[in-house]
């Protein structure tokens, strides 16, 4: 198994074996536009009317939330939380209950009024929440955001985006001295943001400064990933002369297959800690900091992953295939070869 699995990586990197990825592109083109369709569609125009779709964090909308801790009742029941908390607000306030660790809950609401004799007062719902679970008041805390803060942290996570993809833009441009691969790495980047943040509305995911810096941590991993695969599309293509008898588009195919199984071995060797990490804070310690960047960092690498291969390698090869010197040697190569020369190369 293990020496099958060898030589079926060095076959990849000599070229006795080739899987066409640039050939089939327009389909991975198709595949990605409509999972880019579907992640901005789905949560922002579809699921909203069924009151579904992208769901922030108090840290963005302002809100209240409250901690109970040691609680002596069953905190898998949240329903103890909610007509607690509608007790004192009415039902107009739909709680967000969430258990922590197994003997916590966490009870999130919009923002209550703090004035005494209020009907929405924090501190009514403090002492009820202690009530119900049979624990002193002392054990419920209680903490508040208003919306310039999370304003404010919106804005910050959109300048940080934008400043991150303009630097990676310039960088990408200068050292690979073209910005085509520039243009496709952005793209590729883009894309792993919309459909990572689009899993997150259409599974109704929250999106916390946690998840945030998440999604900043995975397009540093996509970007590493891409720029593994671009070095040797670079190291291939600049060793292509007018007698080469692969087309440029061949020898591109070639340089992703040459890096494909280290691709795999990487997203493998990076998804296995991060999805014990998410199970453990998830199950085990009820941890929503840990739980929010892992399960980003999950999503993103997968589709990372895929868009290094199926859409940044195949977009720069159309950005290059119209420049008139990659046409002339397109034509030499496929007009040299020699039939023999193309039935040596296994397809799959």
């Amino acid at each position: 198994m293990a020496n099958g699995l060898t030589r079926f990586g060095n076959d990849l990197y000599t070229g006795k074996r080739s899987v066409d990825f640039i050939k089939r592109r327009r389909i991975w083109y198709g595949v990605s536009g409509i999972a880019v369709v579907l992640a901005l569609v789905l949560p922002l125009l579809v699921l909203p009317i069924f009151d579904r779709g992208f769901h922030f964090g108090i840290e963005f909308t302002g809100g209240s939330q409250f901690t109970v801790s040691q609680s002596r009742e069953d905190v898998d029941d949240t329903s103890i939380a909610k007509d607690a908390v509608q007790s004192i607000t009415g039902a107009d306030v739909e709680p967000v209950v969430t258990v922590v660790g197994g003997r916590a809950v966490q009870v999130q609401t919009t923002q209550l009024d703090t004035k005494a004799g209020s009907t929405t007062n924090s501190d009514a719902v403090a002492a009820a929440l202690a009530k119900a679970y049979d624990v002193p008041p002392s054990d419920v805390t209680s903490s508040f955001i208003g919306p310039t803060w999370g304003a404010d942290i919106s804005g910050g996570a959109i300048r940080a985006l934008i400043i991150f993809l303009v630097l990676v833009a310039v960088v990408m441009a200068v050292y690979f001295r073209t910005w085509k691969m520039s243009v496709a790495g952005i793209v590729s980047l883009v894309h792993d943001l919309i459909i990572t943040a689009g899993v997150y509305g259409i599974v109704g995911f929250e999106i916390t400064p946690a998840a945030v810096i998440g999604f900043l941590t995975i397009l540093g991993y996509s970007l590493y990933d891409t720029v593994v695969v671009f070095d040797k599309i670079r190291e291939n293509t600049s060793q292509m002369t007018d007698r080469s008898t692969r087309t440029f588009a061949e020898t591109v195919n070639l340089a992703v297959n040459q890096t494909l199984v280290r691709s795999i071995n990487t997203s493998v060797v990076g998804l296995l800690p991060i999805a014990s990490i998410l199970f453990i804070g998830t199950t085990l310690l009820g941890a929503g900091t840990l739980r929010d960047i892992s399960l980003a960092l999950f999503i993103g690498i997968i589709v990372g992953t895929y868009s290094t291969i199926f859409v940044a390698a195949p977009l720069y090869t159309d950005l290059r295939s119209t420049e008139p010197a990659i046409k002339l040697q397109a034509r030499r190569a496929l007009t040299a070869r020699r039939p023999e020369a193309v039935e040596g190369s296994a397809r799959v």
